[in-house]
């Protein structure tokens, strides 16, 4: 166990750190076009993954004593990434649009490579902030979804998804078989839909109208309505189109994240729409070192769902037989989900093992998969 004293040092914190070195690799390929639109998807695919071989696993858990206060150094990164990601989305947008060496594919090459970053480390960043009780930080996590268009996701992150993971009723647990194209598509076009639904019975507990001003969807929808403006007011509508592109990428990098971390895994059905509770083996876990730096221990996704309050620096991992392991960290993973015969050739036997390994009494999957359970039997 690491020791509180250790946990709060900067020296514990700095490896978190890391993704602003993945800042400068932006800026050189807005500056020279050609190869260097290949920096920033290089280093945040492939650099972390080639760390985790090289670093190997991180096994120790913090001790869960450590006080909040300690945790100044974690809390600050998610907090300056705000305005980072602000400028580094919209400064771009203004330089690219002005930028007479570049032409139309290398424009779109600097903006994939901020769109990575607003998903892979921005996305990543409005999630820890929009567990937290803190109006400011749930704040700050509404901003940066706003910045790729994806202010719904904190309502169906935490109404839906986190209720529900592991379910029918879910629709970010990627399904046994599902490839990650047919799940991407279905979220995208479900997800609005499933928030909505969760806001609206919400306030009907309050005796409120879904139009009613208390629902966070004007909310969304005013911080989305002003990050759009900006991009036009920066770069007209060929910088609209850049941002718009730049949010596209972020999502795709967001909800890759989504199916990895629950592909196939389903809590056990007791009967009249009750589930069992969530443990720390219905979500894949990894604790791969490099990874969890990028990803600020988002990896260690099994301690995150059975603790969902828990601030990333204290999260912990389990051994194999607690929580099934991911072969990869989440860099490597989703490359392998973007080719889905690979990843099922991969996970699927995992599943099934994970399967045998804790629900061997359950011998027909067919109704977790469609979501139909037969009725009770009426003694």
């Amino acid at each position: 166990m690491v020791p509180a004293s250790k946990v709060a040092r900067f020296t514990s914190a700095a490896p978190f750190w890391v993704s602003l070195l993945l800042l400068p690799l932006v800026f050189l390929s807005a500056r020279y076009g050609g190869w260097a639109i290949l920096l920033p998807p290089l280093a945040a695919w492939y650099l972390y993954t080639a760390l985790d071989v090289v670093l190997g696993r991180n096994t120790e858990n913090p001790d869960l004593e450590t006080p909040d206060k300690a945790l100044f150094w974690y809390k600050l990164l998610t907090w300056i990434w705000v305005p980072i990601q602000l400028v580094m989305i919209f400064g771009t947008i203004w330089y690219v649009t002005g930028a007479d060496h570049l032409n139309g594919w290398e424009k779109l090459g600097v903006m994939l490579g901020v769109g990575i970053l607003s998903g892979a480390v921005g996305a990543v960043y409005a999630h820890e902030l929009m567990h937290q009780s803190d109006r400011f930080e749930r704040l700050l996590a509404d901003i940066l979804l706003a910045t790729i268009l994806y202010g719904h996701f904190r309502t169906e992150h935490l109404l839906v998804h986190h209720p529900w993971v592991g379910t029918p009723r879910d629709g970010v647990t990627a399904r046994y078989n599902e490839g990650f194209h047919r799940y991407f598509i279905r979220v995208l076009l479900t997800g609005p839909i499933s928030a909505w639904k969760a806001e609206k019975a919400m306030l009907a507990r309050r005796d409120l109208s879904p139009w009613d001003g208390a629902n966070p969807f004007w909310h969304y929808i005013a911080l989305q309505v002003g990050a759009v403006t900006l991009a036009l007011l920066v770069g007209g509508w060929e910088g609209l189109g850049l941002f718009v592109f730049q949010a596209l990428v972020a999502i795709w990098q967001l909800e890759l994240t989504n199916y990895v971390e629950h592909y196939g895994l389903t809590r056990k059905y007791l009967g009249d729409g009750k589930y069992e509770p969530v443990r720390p083996h219905h979500s894949w876990n990894s604790d791969h070192r490099a990874t969890n730096w990028q990803f600020i221990n988002l990896q260690r996704h099994s301690d995150h769902h059975y603790k969902p309050a828990r601030r990333y620096p204290l999260l912990q991992t389990y051994p194999d037989s607690e929580a099934p392991q991911l072969p990869l960290g989440y860099t490597g993973m989703t490359f392998l989900a973007m080719i889905p015969p690979l990843w099922r050739r991969v996970m699927n036997p995992k599943v099934r093992k994970w399967r045998k390994d804790h629900y061997p009494e359950i011998t027909d999957w067919r109704p977790y998969k469609r979501g139909e359970f037969p009725a009770p039997k009426i003694r």
